[in-house]
């Protein structure tokens, strides 16, 4: 049984949403954690050489640009132009507004409490869902909000790093805020080619990027060391291009709030892969404000995401 969701004004808006999980989804959905989980900490290489603003700008203009050439190459479709406004919001929000606060924030906190903050996201993106009418509140909601809160809150008292710094958290719970209101817009531009919807939306964050960068006096170097030119490299390929195509299927097949649940299991594959990759402790303290947000975010959305029924759609053609 599938449930119709009304993301846009007419019946071509409309997309199914599983209401259970199926193979291609659950292909998607790893495929999305895992590509997710190493961009955190690719960023910890990649700003050992480019400034954050800058070297955000570069990753995005070149994916979005490769994305452009493939389009006529490979006779993809262009995005509906009745979608430019949407486009350039999910550009802002997605690729623009939580890298620059994204990068920034990874100046003065590590990969795994990053990616702990940006863990309360699905839980975010339930709650707007919900302002904007596309899914429906619960009970249960409340209390995983009230848990993932608690952990954010010990996460910050017990490490060094976001006690030291809470200017960086606060900037990356706006960027949180950010992530999540661009998975509801994507989800309204999902019936495009994922391809164009990058090309464009990666093309506008970039164009932020770069016009943040040259405002702040960033110098616009390249990546010189190993380790950084590596971080680069997947960054634009996998960390871009990878990540947000899948995102796009990813969202076609799912609603925002499910389509979030990425953010999820993120965190803990890259406490992981930072304390392999780059040698960083796991601190007690912050794995126990870590399992808080975690177990939050599943109570308040994963955890409902599947027998809760969207909100009633506004398209009288909707139905089970």
């Amino acid at each position: 049984m599938s449930v119709r969701l009304n993301v846009g004004t007419s019946d071509e808006a409309a997309v199914t949403a599983p209401r259970r999980l199926d193979p291609v989804t659950v292909l998607l959905f790893a495929g999305c954690v895992l590509l997710a989980a190493g961009n955190f900490v690719a960023v910890r290489y990649s700003n050992l050489d480019l400034p954050p603003l800058w070297g955000a700008g570069l990753r995005f203009g070149l994916a979005g640009a490769m994305y452009a050439a493939l389009i006529p190459v490979l006779g993809l479709p262009w995005a509906r132009r009745e979608d430019t406004r949407e486009l350039v919001v999910y550009g802002i929000l997605n690729f623009g507004a939580f890298y620059a606060l994204t990068y920034w924030s990874l100046l003065h906190v590590s990969a795994g409490t990053a990616s702990v903050v940006i863990g309360a996201v699905p839980l975010i993106t339930l709650l707007l869902a919900v302002a904007q009418r596309l899914e429906r509140l619960s009970a249960r909601t409340l209390v995983g909000g009230s848990l993932a809160l608690v952990g954010v809150a010990w996460l910050s008292a017990t490490s060094s790093e976001v006690a030291a710094t809470p200017l960086a958290l606060l900037a990356l719970l706006l960027a949180a805020a950010c992530l999540a209101q661009s998975i509801v817009v994507g989800k309204k531009v999902s019936r495009n080619h994922p391809a164009s919807v990058n090309a464009v939306g990666m093309a506008v964050g970039a164009g932020l990027l770069l016009s943040l960068s040259l405002v702040t006096g960033e110098k616009w170097t390249f990546p010189t060391s190993t380790p950084s030119l590596l971080a680069v490299a997947y960054l634009i390929t996998f960390g871009s291009m990878g990540l947000f195509g899948l995102t796009i299927l990813l969202l076609r097949r799912w609603s925002p709030s499910a389509s979030a649940y990425v953010l999820v299991i993120v965190p803990l594959v890259t406490l992981m892969l930072e304390g392999l990759i780059a040698g960083v402790p796991l601190v007690p303290g912050a794995m126990a404000g870590a399992v808080l947000v975690l177990v939050g975010t599943w109570t308040g959305a994963l955890s409902s995401g599947r027998s809760a029924r969207p909100a009633a759609s506004r398209d009288p053609s909707a139905r089970d």
